[in-house]
């Protein structure tokens, strides 16, 4: 059987046979028979290396943090995460630097702390009854490397260039042309977004149905 500790865009833990590029850390969601009864522990989302110095770790021990596990970068970053700063020092200094200078606004003169850009990602990912915070942007105002929803489509589409990848726990799809006007839904924090924006480059699986 899978387990449930595979992320979609939304932010969402599901059960399926996939494997992930990337694993993520909530804090402890799992009970002691490894199902998953909450969704967040605190407010540090991040995303990990797969292999980090040889450390092989049992999946969801009793009482250990619930190893998550995303496709690729763009969508653990959609679904509210962000890069470790252990595992992934210097993805995480690009990510700060990029962060600071696409949210100025933002931080009105305060450093962009870790614990600063967690509690504004809290604020971005999740509203009341945990459900996924999104805003309604044009399409040709997105940078490349962000997760939109489509008004027409139940599918979830990655940004990229003149097309529109069809997201799966697999890989990508056939892409749809990118029509610039479009109002759409974006899944990707708006810090994030801006963080985008202003350089960081989210590297995404490159698999395709």
């Amino acid at each position: 059987m899978s387990r449930q500790n595979r992320v979609t865009p939304y932010g969402e833990i599901v059960a399926v046979i996939a494997k992930g590029t990337l694993m993520g850390n909530r804090g402890c969601l799992h009970d002691d028979a490894g199902r998953i009864v909450r969704q967040s522990q605190r407010k540090a989302w991040i995303y990990c290396l797969l292999d980090f110095k040889g450390t092989k770790r049992t999946v969801m021990a009793p009482g250990n943090y619930t190893e998550l596990f995303f496709l690729d970068e763009a969508t653990a970053l959609a679904a509210g995460h962000r890069p470790c700063s252990e595992c992934q020092r210097s993805r995480y200094k690009e990510f700060v630097a990029r962060w600071t200078k696409g949210n100025r606004a933002l931080l009105q003169g305060k450093s962009a702390t870790a614990a600063l850009i967690d509690g504004v990602l809290h604020r971005e990912r999740l509203q009341a009854g945990n459900s996924k915070v999104t805003q309604k942007m044009s399409l040709n105002k997105l940078p490349d490397g962000c997760m939109v929803a489509l008004p027409d489509s139940p599918t979830v589409y990655l940004v990229h260039g003149a097309q529109l990848l069809p997201w799966s726990f697999e890989g990508y799809g056939k892409p749809r042309v990118r029509s610039p006007g479009a109002s759409v839904e974006v899944l990707t924090p708006s810090s994030v977004v801006n963080a985008i924006g202003a350089g960081f480059d989210s590297a995404w699986a490159v698999q395709f149905l």
